[in-house]
């Protein structure tokens, strides 16, 4: 069964940077592609990124520039560094992971972890 357990969320000023983390299990972040995604109540999902078993990465161009994502394949364990936070990046973030297909959607993924909130103030 996989398991995928989101952390590092909380609140933030304008400018400031976060560091969320995704701790997999029953799944090997060195052979799926894992994602982050963020919703805000009332929309739909939304792609953020996405890294492939050889490490390629994937950005929504809303967060280019200034997130990073990466994996720790010994630690089986996924990070989003957010950096130069808006407060249009105010959401529920989801770590998720796909064997295979279309990075940027959700409908793709077939394990989702619980959220992590993020709050950046303005």
């Amino acid at each position: 069964q996989v398991q995928l357990v989101e952390s590092g969320g909380g609140s933030v000023q304008a400018g400031g940077s976060l560091r969320l983390s995704c701790a997999a299990s029953g799944r090997t972040v060195s052979t799926y592609i894992m994602g982050w995604f963020r919703q805000i109540p009332g929309k739909e999902r939304e792609f953020v990124a996405a890294i492939s078993w050889l490490r390629g990465t994937y950005y929504a161009d809303s967060i280019k520039g200034r997130f990073t994502i990466s994996k720790d394949n010994v630690a089986n364990t996924v990070y989003l560094q957010m950096n130069n936070l808006k407060a249009e990046d105010t959401a529920v973030y989801y770590c998720a992971t796909a064997s295979s297909g279309n990075y940027y959607n959700a409908r793709n993924y077939d394990s989702w972890g619980q959220g992590t909130q993020v709050t950046v103030s303005s």
